[in-house]
């Protein structure tokens, strides 16, 4: 087993050069520019609403029968 440990210490980790390391790309291709179509306020009013029903539609719905979940028939 000391044979094993003086092996693994003897070995050191080879230097990394920066040619090997990858560099992250970025992007240049950022636009900016107004939105292609107006949203009014009835569309955001409807989404925002189909949205809350979808999240908190399941969540109320369970806590509305808890009572028959516990009973477990």
């Amino acid at each position: 087993m000391s044979g094993f440990l003086r092996l693994l210490l003897s070995r050191r980790p080879r230097l990394i050069s920066k040619a090997n390391v990858a560099t992250p790309q970025r992007a240049n291709y950022i636009i900016s520019k107004p939105a292609k179509d107006h949203i009014g306020v009835v569309e955001t009013i409807g989404v925002m609403t189909v949205m809350c029903l979808a999240i908190l539609g399941p969540s109320g719905w369970i806590l509305v029968h808890i009572k028959d979940y516990r009973k477990g028939e």
